[in-house]
């Protein structure tokens, strides 16, 4: 149903929900919500956390005053409370003055701050006691808004679509639900959006995880099963042009990607096609082995492709490979495919590769659009391989020719700077071998890191001044693109007006965002990369997809809301240079438990290490405190905290399979169904 058919959408609600990218009733039924807001049992001051939401009882001692300061009204009053006195302010309530009473007693729901030996609210929710009690301990949903669509709106909406949802067809087999003691899936459903209370709330979770991983294992499985052990058609003998590059290159390359390069090479020239996955950290060297396995397909008279998640970071790539072509005298003709390509450019690209004069084709995923003939395409490169998923690699494969069903075949590398550990990558990435990067070149400067509060703040800011004034660059991450989002969290729009306000007006500060349109996307980050732009601050949308070696501080706000696994990936945009570069984690919440968490950053630049440490840490209690780490973009499913979840799925993905590789059972037919309608792992290119 379109989402016009709720009651109270009209055409202009309509448009605000199609920025959150819902434009029919079932999308708005799965798009949960972010969090929670629980009420709990008002505390004595004195023991209350502060920079948390937290409610204390108290009664209003002396006078209620208004101030009007530039056309901002500020009402200020105390509240003794139990265990001290609270300090609250308002902006732009001056009707509180002729409505609190002294001597009734309130409770006060706020963030709570010590400022110079004084407890402080400002803006602070007021409850009658009575009123208060009513929502103790229930826990109201909290889903992502965009400006002029309210929390309240959207709750309102998900109700109806939830009631007008048909869920008879289940499409998680009786005997799994009844195994693992799943809920049916209208329970888990309404519980998500209105859980009756945390164990609930975990229950409904639980089962929903297990589906999307269940399903998008599934989809896995049979792929591996058409391309394991698929002959090569594309026979290939070892050449001396990479030898001679190898040896002519400035660097040594490290001992582990002389071996990942002896796997690589050792695939291609087999009598099978290859399906390899290369993970490595950020800058151990896994692009200058893309380029070399390019070159070994070249060198043999063939074609190759090697697509990236944006387009700058096609570009980059595009003009790293002219520049090794220069330097090294290599025989090899790259051309650049991408969205803003001229149409008179792009019909003279296509004959190129059509003919086979372009031999390299780089380029975003313009390079599986139907216009594009290949003329012998043998190797297929995905530069992060969780920002195109399954079918996207497929339908580049398949340019060459290839199908589950014959024809011919193409080798295909997938490279990956998300360090999943290896249990979970042989699960995730099912059908490809998988070769690890875990050594960085010697020569390459560890980032500096710190975790601070927010009391850290007007330094950091000094820093970046410091860094903007020799020449450097610097990223900002917030974790939300608007206000109205998230009342607790930073956001892209309004952080950007107080850095502005913060920082001389000789810096030139610029935001990006996910919801902005892919050409102005690509505007920014090529300003930024071409040092028009000083201090870029942004949502997660730079973790991959640009290559600035002239940025040296990344700055992430409310990093306690990351988790470990995304906020290494973020740093990964830093210390690509030859300067020392700089990592600052500021985090509004003060919880040992969270600041010790953050200070594993402090501990390691390993991404492996430190996805194995988030793995260990993040528990039933982060469910729904920190944002997902960002991997192949599931709903719901964490592969760090879901991990026990995930190995679940795999173990009855691989139970169904063996009993009915077909699921042609009658039971199985409502999963068929499932699997058909949705396009599992797809990526919306308007999110990158």
């Amino acid at each position: 149903m379109d989402i016009r058919s709720l009651k109270g959408v009209g055409d202009k609600t309509a448009a605000l929900f199609e920025k959150l990218h819902i434009f029919t009733a079932e999308e708005l039924v799965y798009y949960f919500p972010r969090d929670y807001e629980q009420f709990s049992e008002p505390v004595a001051l004195d023991q209350a956390p502060e920079e948390e939401l937290t409610a204390v009882a108290g009664q209003v001692v002396g006078n209620v005053a208004t101030r009007h300061v530039r056309g901002l009204s500020i009402t200020t009053f105390q509240a003794a409370c139990e265990g001290g006195t609270l300090h609250m302010t308002y902006f732009n309530m001056p009707y509180l003055k002729n409505s609190l009473k002294r001597g009734v007693p309130y409770i006060f729901r706020g963030r709570l701050q010590r400022r110079k030996d004084r407890y402080v609210m400002e803006q602070a929710r007021i409850y009658k006691p009575e009123e208060y009690g009513k929502l103790v301990d229930c826990m109201q949903p909290r889903y992502s808004t965009t400006k002029g669509l309210t929390n309240n709106a959207i709750t309102k909406a998900v109700r109806q679509a939830v009631a007008l949802t048909d869920f008879s067809e289940d499409p998680l087999p009786e005997k799994i639900r009844k195994k693992q003691g799943f809920m049916g899936l209208r329970e888990a459903v309404e519980q998500m959006h209105f859980p009756a209370g945390r164990d609930a709330l975990v229950e409904a979770r639980r089962r929903l995880v297990f589906d999307e991983f269940f399903q998008f294992i599934l989809v896995l499985r049979r792929l591996r099963d058409a391309n394991e052990q698929v002959e090569n058609d594309h026979p290939m003998i070892e050449v001396a042009q990479t030898g001679r590059l190898i040896e002519a290159l400035p660097y040594r390359l490290t001992a582990a990607q002389q071996r990942v390069w002896a796997e690589i090479q050792a695939d291609m020239t087999s009598a099978y096609a290859m399906n390899r996955l290369v993970q490595g950290d950020v800058g151990s060297g896994k692009t200058i082995l893309a380029f070399l396995a390019l070159l070994l397909c070249t060198a043999n008279g063939r074609q190759g492709a090697m697509m990236a998640p944006t387009e700058v970071l096609a570009r980059q790539h595009y003009e790293s490979l002219l520049a090794l072509k220069k330097q090294y005298h290599l025989q090899i003709n790259p051309v650049l495919l991408t969205g803003s390509v001229t149409a008179k450019d792009r019909r003279d690209i296509y004959a190129r590769i059509e003919s086979g004069e372009a031999d390299i084709i780089l380029g975003t995923h313009a390079l599986i659009q139907e216009k594009v003939v290949y003329h012998d395409l043998a190797l297929v490169i995905t530069d992060e391989q969780h920002r195109f998923g399954v079918r996207q690699r497929e339908s580049l494969a398949g340019k060459g020719g290839f199908s589950p069903q014959g024809g011919k075949t193409v080798h295909v590398l997938v490279m990956s700077a998300t360090p999943i550990p290896r249990t979970l990558a042989i699960i995730l990435y099912g059908d490809l071998h998988i070769s690890v990067l875990d050594e960085l070149p010697a020569d390459r400067l560890p980032i500096k890191n710190c975790v601070v509060d927010t009391s850290y703040r007007n330094t950091a800011y000094k820093f970046v001044e410091k860094e903007v004034a020799q020449g450097r660059q610097v990223y900002v991450i917030c974790p939300m693109v608007e206000e109205g989002e998230s009342d607790e969290l930073e956001d892209v729009g309004t952080y950007t007006k107080k850095l502005k306000s913060a920082l001389p007006d000789v810096i030139r500060v610029a935001s990006l965002h996910g919801r902005m349109r892919p050409a102005e996307k690509t505007r920014i980050m090529e300003a930024f990369e071409a040092h028009d732009i000083d201090v870029l601050v942004s949502t997660t949308v730079i973790e991959v997809g640009i290559n600035v070696p002239n940025a040296t501080v990344m700055l992430v706000e409310n990093a306690e809301r990351f988790g470990l696994a995304q906020l290494h990936q973020l740093r990964g945009r830093v210390g690509r240079g030859d300067k020392q570069s700089y990592c600052i984690f500021i985090s509004k919440s003060k919880r040992p438990e969270t600041m010790e968490r953050l200070k594993i950053l402090n501990e390691s630049n390993d991404g492996f290490y430190i996805a194995s440490k988030d793995l260990a840490l993040r528990g039933p209690g982060d469910l729904f405190g920190i944002r997902q780490s960002g991997d192949l973009r599931f709903v719901l499913g964490d592969i760090y905290q879901d991990a026990a979840i995930l190995q679940q799925a795999s173990d009855w993905a691989d139970e169904i399979l063996a009993e009915d590789r077909e699921l042609s059972g009658e039971e199985y037919s409502a999963l068929r169904k499932s699997l058909m309608r949705r396009e599992i792992n797809e990526v919306d290119f308007r999110s990158i």
